[in-house]
């Protein structure tokens, strides 16, 4: 019976520990998108790790949702902890990527992380990198160009 027990208290401990393995590492990221135009669409919006961002790669997590004017928020589950930009514009005619004119610039509301502002070309990474830590985060982004 003492094998019994000790073998029944190892299982008790791993059983309390498995629920802290299992949530440790995650956070949640609620996003709040300033200055969405009333002209509707959806809103889309990603999370990117360094690696992909400049060369707009896989996203870490994104959504896309229907645009709501002033504000949209956008709330990202399970995220690992670490460094990431976001980028979002709002597609008026959801056709699932952001127009521009014939020269290149962009037609559509567009923003990033730390309201970084483009010159010539999206901002770089360092730019717009942002820290998410386990839990709660929360972060505000304000749409350019939707005049």
């Amino acid at each position: 019976m003492t094998g019994f027990r000790a073998l029944l208290a190892a299982m008790l401990l791993l059983a309390a520990m498995a629920p802290v393995q299992a949530q440790g590492g995650k956070a949640t990221l609620v996003i709040h998108v300033q200055n969405v135009s009333p002209k509707g669409g959806i809103l889309r919006l990603g999370l990117y790790a360094e690696a992909n961002y400049d060369k707009d790669g896989d996203t870490v997590a994104d959504a896309d949702v229907t645009a709501q004017s002033p504000q949209t928020t956008i709330t990202l589950i399970d995220i690992a902890p670490g460094t990431y930009a976001i980028q979002a514009f709002q597609d008026f005619n959801a056709n699932g990527k952001m127009d521009s004119s014939w020269i290149g610039l962009p037609q559509e509301p567009y923003g990033f992380s730390r309201d970084a502002r483009p010159v010539l070309s999206k901002p770089g990474f360092d730019k717009t990198r942002i820290e998410i830590r386990d839990g709660m985060n929360v972060q505000t982004l304000r749409l350019q160009n939707s005049g």
